[in-house]
């Protein structure tokens, strides 16, 4: 079986490496609507050049599209899918079921390969997306060697997995840290890597901080010396990451598995392989980038040596030559004393031209600088560095001025202009998915009456709940509630099966597939017969079982615009929650398109929560023995760690309890109170707190220290920036 090596290409450069490098494919992003939007990403000039050139080539061009869109963006998502029907690139790399919906409604022509931000990590998710016509998946990061031979068991989709690079500390697709943090969604491809920032957990009587570190920073992926058994899994695309790293490290990253895969195609001599793999290692020692990792592929994910994080490790990339100790020169010529420490010692002498990296010894700014001044001292390196920057703060080399290589251009680099570019088609009326959902007989939709529903993830907590009795409770399952659920001789709780709506956690791995599809049937068994789902694997579940329960599409399901909407009802679900990230106009566009007064009866509103910010497959218990942490700006954090993970919760909890009396009249008639996180402090659910959000629910009332999260400003967004200036000036 031929394996592809699949690069990034972030600038025409990188492109160049690629190429020139022996990548069988290549992924890259145009201006808008891809998760890299910080990279240089290509014009259509470009892009239609790089294709041109690279079809003459032999090589493949995927396009990412691989970000959610808001209802106000369908007309320009329209547009772009049908420039890229018209120009043909090999595939496109996609995120939001509506850009699904869309594609397989008006160009089947195209071919789609599922993001890793689907959060696609079983067999059953990868079969849900290959009914829709995807072709291929880039399945979640969080997986082991053995997880990803079960899934190739279990489907004929082409798989892809990451090989290399950054990585992302939390479950595929389920971030909302950054988004949480200022508009800025993960999901939206504006990520401002939050979890790789300095975090402090502890302070002296003095109000002095005593412990910090990156706790969330993890290292780099690196998975070239297991290409022979990622070969025997049946994997058939390996990704590189890095649409915002140089070309210097895409060419050495590329250079490196291109030898390892020639030399497992050419003989399948083992020695020569070993040999292959030694000798890619050393060219990967130059890439400038974290230490690195195999992540979970060599080990269970319950294994507890969690040797991926350090908190010692500064979260940026490059080699570290130390901290400034001394600075002198005037504004513009400023001229530093850098000196290693036992920790990360200098390393050579830097020379004019190479390029360093300078982050603040608080971590509250990184610039990167290219070196005009450079002479060894007995002590250290003196160094020119930008102003602003002073005595403490650390210093990375990121990329020499030796190394650079040049490759054949594939493209013109000044074809900066023209091409035939989208046009300015309205998108067509959605299909007829959402009115059919209207002539389903109503019984279903009445099974879920009208009020507040509370939701939790604790068994103790749904005694305190009974003390003022919602709608409905929302329980999530978990080892501990499913123990309880099915156990036998456990006291009975205050509330009836038929009562309690059972949430399937988002992260659905391969290894928690199987045991999860033997436990519905005996719950269905038990009386349970309503769930949330926030998977598209979840839905196999019930493929047996299906006219006996109501399903609801939760939160994860990401129905952020009326065709991802039309994508969920299409699969019969018989209720749906708004994204947590979601905001009031966007959330009423998406609901006006279709049958209004309809999807209104079928909506669920979450009116609080504490946002899971992001969850991570390991247990850091073992490793943290904190649960509050902060960061320099004062915002404050949970970490809750149990053996399925461990979850951040912001301190601030998401609110909009004094919305309700105007979501009524909009239409609205299910609200969620979700307490399944942590009040501040850490401690759990209390009688008083649950009266007292029940009583803002109730009046409509505001609560205090809480966050809208993007409710009334939306996501962040180049032209908001560009109003906010404009004010300013």
């Amino acid at each position: 079986m031929s394996i592809e090596l699949l690069a990034p290409a972030g600038s025409p450069e990188a492109l160049d490496a690629a190429v020139g490098e022996g990548a069988d494919a290549v992924y890259l992003g145009l201006k808008n609507f891809n998760a890299r939007m910080r990279s240089a990403n290509f014009t259509y000039a470009q892009f239609e050049a790089a294709l041109r050139s690279l079809r003459r080539m032999g090589k493949r061009v995927y396009v990412t599209v691989n970000t959610v869109f808001e209802q106000r963006e369908a007309d320009r998502m329209y547009q772009l899918l049908k420039y890229l029907a018209a120009v043909g690139p090999d595939a496109l790399i996609i995120q939001d079921f509506g850009v699904l919906a869309m594609v397989r409604s008006e160009f089947p022509q195209l071919k789609l390969h599922a993001s890793t931000q689907m959060n696609v990590a079983s067999g059953r998710g990868a079969n849900a997306l290959s009914k829709y016509g995807v072709s291929r998946v880039v399945l979640a990061r969080e997986l082991s060697r053995e997880e990803l031979r079960s899934i190739r068991s279990e489907t004929n989709m082409e798989l892809e997995v990451f090989v290399h690079g950054a990585l992302c500390v939390s479950a595929s697709g389920l971030c909302l840290f950054s988004g949480y943090l200022g508009g800025k969604s993960a999901n939206r491809g504006m990520c401002t890597q939050a979890c790789r920032r300095l975090y402090h957990n502890g302070e002296d009587n003095a109000g002095a901080v005593t412990e910090k570190g990156y706790y969330f920073s993890p290292a780099d992926l690196q998975l070239l010396e297991y290409l022979p058994d990622l070969a025997v899994a049946g994997i058939n695309a390996l990704k590189i990451e890095g649409r915002m790293k140089s070309a210097d490290y895409v060419g050495a990253v590329v250079s490196a598995y291109r030898l390892v895969l020639d030399a497992m195609s050419d003989s399948g001599d083992e020695e020569k392989i070993r040999r292959s793999i030694a000798e890619g290692q050393k060219i990967l020692r130059g890439d400038f980038a974290r230490s690195k990792t195999s992540y979970f592929f060599n080990a269970a994910h319950t294994d507890n040596n969690i040797n991926w994080l350090n908190p010692a490790q500064d979260g940026g990339t490059g080699i570290s030559l130390g901290v400034i100790a001394k600075v002198q020169g005037k504004a513009g010529e400023r001229r530093a004393m850098v000196c290693g420490s036992e920790m990360s010692p200098a390393v050579g002498v830097v020379a004019v031209g190479d390029s360093i990296r300078l982050h603040r010894s608080d971590d509250s700014e990184r610039v990167s600088h290219k070196v005009q001044y450079a002479e060894a001292a007995a002590d250290g390196l003196w160094l020119s560095i930008p102003d602003g920057f002073d005595k403490g703060d650390r210093v990375y080399l990121i990329q020499t001025k030796t190394m650079s290589k040049r490759h054949k251009p594939v493209i013109a680099h000044n074809a900066g202009t023209g091409g035939r570019g989208p046009g300015h088609e309205k998108a067509p009326p959605l299909p007829a998915l959402v009115s059919r959902k209207a002539a389903q007989p109503k019984n279903k939709s009445a099974a879920f009456p009208d009020g507040l529903y509370v939701a939790t993830s604790r068994i103790n907590d749904l005694y305190i709940i009974q003390s003022s009795r919602p709608a409905r409770v929302m329980l999530s399952l978990t080892r501990k509630t499913i123990n309880y659920l099915l156990g036998e001789d456990k006291p009975p709780l205050p509330f009836k099966s038929a009562e309690i709506i059972l949430v399937l956690e988002p992260f659905f791995p391969q290894a928690a597939a199987e045991e999860l599809a033997g436990i519905i049937s005996p719950l269905v068994e038990r009386g349970y017969r309503q769930f949330i789902v926030n998977n598209l694997g979840h839905f196999s579940l019930f493929r047996d079982i299906r006219p006996e329960v109501q399903l609801i599409a939760g939160p994860w399901l990401y129905t952020f615009n009326a065709w991802a909407l039309s994508y969920v009802l299409s699969l019969g679900v018989d209720g749906f929650v708004s994204p947590l990230e979601n905001n009031r106009q966007n959330w009423e566009r998406t609901i006006d398109v279709g049958n209004r007064q309809m999807l209104r009866s079928l909506a669920f509103v979450p009116v609080f929560a504490w946002p899971p910010l992001f969850h991570i497959r390991a247990d850091l218990g073992p490793l943290y023995d904190f649960t509050a942490f902060s960061d320099n700006r004062g915002e404050c954090f949970s970490l809750v760690c149990g053996p399925e993970g461990s979850t951040v919760f912001p301190e601030k909890p998401f609110s909009i309890t004094d919305k309700i009396p105007f979501l009524k009249e909009a239409g609205f008639r299910r609200f969620i109170i979700d307490v399944a996180g942590n009040f501040p402090g850490g401690r759990l659910l209390k009688k008083t707190d649950y009266k007292d959000l029940m009583r803002a629910a109730d009046n409509g009332t505001p609560l205090p220290r809480i966050s809208r999260f993007n409710w009334k400003n939306g996501f962040y967004t180049t032209e908001k920036q560009t109003t906010m200036s404009k004010e300013q000036r």
